[in-house]
C-alpha cells in the first residue's frame, strides 16, 4: 500500500516549501478533539480545552469530523486553486480569502471526504450535482450519526451559509486560542522551510524528500514519489507544483493531499519523537505476521532470555532443526532477531529493543 505522486516534467523551481496557517489550525482542532494521537501535546490540549467559552467548545464538536476522523482538505484550500501554483498565505485571514475562492462543489465535495461518498483521486460526480452521490453521502452520514447527518444536509442544501459558518468558527477560534499558538509555532516553521529550502536547492528533491521523512522516496527514473501509508492512492503535479507544508502539531500524521485536480501536497510533522527510520508499511507486517505464529511466540521466550543454536531451539521444542531454521528464517526476516558466531555455533537471540517497540511503530504506521 502507498500514495504515489507522478511528478514527470516537474521543475525544480515548481516545489515549495511553505507553512500554513489554516493547515496548523485544522492540526490543533484535530489534536484538541483526538489528544490520544499527540501524547506529548495533550497538557496543551487539557489547558486550551479547560479555557474554551462553552459556546465555541459546542460548535468544536459540531463538524469536527472535518478534522477529527478526517484532516479535510478545506485547511489547505490553496491547492484546490486553478492552475496549481497557488501558495498557502502568510496570515490565518488571507488563507480563509482562499478557501472563500473555493467553487462551492470544491468545497462541499472536500467537506464530504469524511462519509466516502465522493471518488477522491479520480473524476466522478459530484454530491451538488448528482442526486444520487447526494442521497449516498447521506445514507453514509447517517452510519455516522446524527450529527453528521444535519451537517451534510446543510451543507448540500445551502452551501453558503455553511461556509460563513465556518469561516466565523476558525476566525474564532483564532481569537480563543491559535493567535498564541501560531506566533509561537511560525517561528520553528519558518526554520525548517529555510532548511528544506536550502536542501532543494543545494542538493536537489530526492535529499530535501529524505530530510521530510524516511516514508518517502524518489523514484527519478520513474519520475515518482511513494509514500509509504496504510492507504492506496495516485496524483500527478501535470503542469503544476509540489508543495510540502511542515506543522509542529502533526506527529505522527504524515498526510497526502491527492484530490483530483488539486496541486499535490506532502503535509509532514517536524520537531517530533519520530524515530530516525521507522519501519516501513511492508517491514511492519511481517513483523506483526512473523510473531501471529504459536511456535514462532514460543521460540521467541527462548530467545528474548539467552542465545540459542538451531540444534538447541530444536531440542527444546521437539521438533527438527529444519523446521526451526525455516522460523528462524521468518523471523529473521522480519528484523525480530540477531544472529552471531561462536566458534562453529550459529547462536540466535530476540532484538528486544525492537520488539519493544512494536506498539509505537504499529501506531505511528497506521496514524502515518
Amino acid at each position: 500500500m502507498s500514495v504515489h505522486i507522478d511528478i514527470t516534467g516537474l521543475r525544480r523551481e515548481r516545489v515549495a516549501v511553505v507553512p500554513s496557517p489554516l493547515a496548523e489550525l485544522g492540526m490543533a482542532l484535530h489534536a484538541l478533539s483526538e489528544p490520544g494521537h499527540h501524547p506529548g501535546l495533550q497538557g496543551w490540549a487539557t489547558t486550551v480545552t479547560a479555557g474554551l467559552d462553552p459556546h465555541l467548545a459546542d460548535r468544536m464538536c459540531e463538524a469536527d469530523f472535518l478534522w477529527r476522523t478526517t484532516f479535510s482538505d478545506l485547511f489547505l484550500p490553496s491547492a484546490g486553486i486553478p492552475g496549481g501554483s497557488t501558495l498557502p498565505a502568510a496570515t490565518l485571514a488571507e488563507e480563509l480569502d482562499l478557501l472563500d475562492k473555493l467553487t462551492d462543489e470544491q468545497f462541499v465535495d472536500a467537506a464530504l471526504e469524511f462519509t466516502g461518498a465522493l471518488t477522491y483521486d479520480a473524476e466522478g460526480p459530484g454530491a451538488l450535482s448528482h442526486p444520487q452521490v447526494r442521497a449516498r453521502a447521506l445514507d453514509l452520514a447517517a452510519s455516522r450519526g446524527p450529527q453528521q447527518v444535519r451537517f451534510t444536509r446543510r451543507l448540500l442544501d445551502d452551501p453558503p451559509c455553511v461556509r460563513a459558518w465556518l469561516r466565523q468558527f476558525l476566525e474564532d477560534c483564532d481569537e480563543a486560542f491559535f493567535a498564541e499558538v501560531w506566533s509561537r509555532l511560525r517561528h520553528q516553521l519558518a526554520t525548517d522551510v529555510r532548511h528544506k529550502t536550502d536542501l532543494l536547492r543545494r542538493k536537489g528533491l530526492a535529499e530535501a524528500l529524505a530530510s521530510v521523512s524516511p516514508a518517502l522516496s524518489l523514484d527519478e527514473s520513474a519520475g515518482r514519489i511513494t509514500v509509504d501509508k496504510l492507504a492506496d492512492g495516485r496524483t500527478a503535479t501535470a503542469d503544476g507544483g509540489l508543495l510540502l507544508v511542515p506543522t509542529s502539531l502533526g506527529w505522527p500524521h504524515l498526510m497526502v493531499l491527492h484530490r483530483f485536480r488539486w496541486q499535490p501536497v506532502l503535509h509532514y510533522p517536524v520537531g517530533s519523537p519520530e524515530l530516525a527510520a521507522p519501519p516501513s508499511v511492508e517491514q511492519l507486517t511481517l513483523r506483526m505476521t512473523a510473531l501471529s505464529h504459536p511456535v514462532r511466540m514460543r521460540i521467541c521466550r527462548h530467545l528474548a532470555r539467552s542465545a540459542y543454536t538451531t540444534g538447541e531451539l530444536a531440542q527444546v521444542h521437539g521438533m527438527t532443526a529444519p523446521e526451526i531454521s525455516r522460523h528462524l528464517g521468518v523471523l529473521k526476516k522480519a528484523g525480530l532477531i540477531t544472529t552471531r558466531r561462536r566458534g562453529r555455533y550459529v547462536l540466535h537471540q530476540l532484538d528486544v529493543t525492537v520488539v519493544a517497540r512494536l506498539g509505537s511503530d504499529f501506531l505511528e504506521g497506521i496514524l502515518r
